[in-house]
């Protein structure tokens, strides 16, 4: 990997991101020096501008970043480096260096998670989320079942259309069946992977 470090100060910056849910967590810098450590040990090790040294995220802590892998970017100026966090990655205690959670998301299907939550904590007549948690789970559930052979059928024909529109009203109604059993993805994502190991 050949690396462009920084001419005046030998650093380069490296951008930390969970290796499993995609976060980013912090931002250190490192030199040649502690780039061979980190691949040698595969904790992370950064240099420490404010110090002037090298130190190991982790080293009083016990917080280390496990190392998954590196890369660096089209210019070889900047680093990515994947990991795999042990605690909290911030020192002050956070997951984050920005003080975020670090949990996994799953774009539009979070964001539809939490309208289905909404929709059950403040129901309205008009709301049919509402109107399905209001029904109880043995309805929840038959819908569940009624949109999979749906989708079952439609997979045996060639109309994509009706084939994708059916497959997002079952993923729609799952979630809903989740939220109703108190589950969200993050725990099916869980499942899958302790499964995978």
């Amino acid at each position: 990997m050949k690396i462009n470090f920084d001419k005046k100060t030998e650093l380069v910056p490296a951008i930390v991101q969970d290796a499993r849910t995609k976060n980013v967590l912090m931002l250190g810098y490192m030199n040649q020096e502690a780039f061979d450590r980190t691949i040698a040990t595969k904790k992370v090790t950064f240099f420490s501008r404010s110090k002037q040294r090298l130190w190991t995220k982790g080293e009083e802590s016990g917080n280390f970043l496990h190392l998954e892998g590196i890369k660096n970017d089209c210019d070889g100026d900047s680093l990515l480096v994947s990991v795999s966090p042990e605690g909290p990655t911030c020192h002050k205690g956070t997951d984050t260096c920005w003080a975020e959670t670090n949990s996994s998301q799953f774009g539009f299907l979070s964001t539809l998670e939490n309208v289905i939550k909404s929709r059950r904590e403040n129901p309205s007549e008009k709301s049919y989320v509402a109107s399905l948690f209001e029904k109880g789970i043995n309805k929840i559930a038959q819908k569940v079942g009624e949109e999979a052979v749906e989708v079952v059928i439609e997979a045996k024909d060639n109309d994509e259309k009706l084939f994708l529109d059916e497959s997002a009203d079952l993923l729609f109604h799952y979630l809903i069946l989740l939220q109703a059993k108190g589950y969200t993805l993050k725990d099916i994502e869980q499942v899958l992977i302790n499964r995978h190991k």
